[in-house]
């Protein structure tokens, strides 16, 4: 591949694929970086759009080096514990070094943990922990921090049933939160990735800032029925259950119950929220507002 392509790794997944598609929409040539013996059939939509594929092996370091020589950017899509967070995206970083790759863009899509209290949240505490290896490494690095992905409001969502009508929260019903979608979040990597100019250690942005009693109404117009915010309890009462549901397990994945109520009380604490959002870092960057987002997801349910 020519000089001046931008590395993804962990295009497979759902945020690293958005990423390859927006760069390829800005005519970058991209290069993915997908385990070995992935399946072709999940590479075959971005080979279709010109992505270069490039199965390896993360634990090897010279092959990596070889594989990002003439890139511009290296975007962690990665997702794991810390196997994958310190581990594999520490070879990619090492590898990127070595290579001599400008900037590194980690993979800490999500709230802004710089706010959050260490231990409050074990995924954050992951990434944020990874912070000083990127200092020592002496590559510029760029952090882009979405709050939460506006993709959990729509589908089978977490937050919302449908059935009954009701938004969970906890705390209180108009705490502001931060939520962007995967295609915006996307879009924006892209753009950082692609920046000819130096780029701030952190960007924080955010589709749109919405509060439960919001979602609530924004459901109730795009639906046509009364839609309620439903109380879960005070912030405090989730954080002190928290120990006691990790004393069943769930530490080997990513994903859990406990881990899902650290989310919950980072984001309603209002500790999470940024104050200040780089939305207008690209201006040519169209933002989705709640309501767009709803009403794109509901097409998509009575289509389905």
């Amino acid at each position: 591949m020519s000089r001046g392509f931008v590395a993804v790794a962990g295009a497979t997944g759902g945020l690293g694929q958005l990423i390859a598609k927006a760069l390829r929409a800005r005519n970058v040539p991209v290069k993915a970086l997908v385990r070995l013996n992935t399946s072709p059939s999940r590479t075959s939509e971005l080979h279709d759009i010109g992505v270069k594929i490039s199965p390896v092996d993360l634990s090897d370091v010279p092959t990596l080096t070889n594989e990002l020589n003439g890139a511009i950017c290296v975007v962690s899509a990665l997702q794991g514990l810390q196997d994958v967070i310190h581990t594999a995206q520490g070879n990619l970083l090492d590898a990127s070094v070595a290579a001599k790759v400008p900037r590194f863009i980690p993979s800490d899509f999500s709230l802004d943990f710089t706010k959050t209290a260490p231990g409050s949240n074990r995924n954050l505490d992951l990434r944020r922990e990874f912070h000083p290896r990127l200092d020592a490494s002496g590559i510029a690095w760029t952090s882009i921090f979405n709050g939460g992905f506006m993709d959990l409001l729509g589908g089978e969502s977490p937050m919302i049933n449908d059935k009954t009508r009701k938004v969970a929260y906890i705390g209180s019903d108009s705490q502001l939160v931060d939520f962007t979608t995967m295609v915006d979040t996307a879009a924006f990597t892209a753009a950082v990735a692609t920046d000819p100019n130096p780029t701030p250690r952190y960007l924080r942005i955010a589709s749109d800032v919405v509060s439960p009693r919001d979602i609530a109404n924004v459901k109730s117009e795009v639906y046509g029925a009364k839609y309620q915010p439903s109380y879960m309890g005070p912030v405090w009462v989730i954080e002190r259950m928290i120990p006691v549901m990790r004393l069943f397990g769930g530490e080997d994945k990513v994903m859990n119950a406990w881990q899902g109520m650290q989310y919950m009380t980072n984001m309603y604490s209002g500790l999470a929220r940024a104050k200040n959002l780089d939305n207008d870092h690209y201006p040519e960057i169209k933002w989705t507002k709640l309501v767009d987002f709803i009403r794109a997801d509901k097409e998509k349910k009575q289509t389905a």
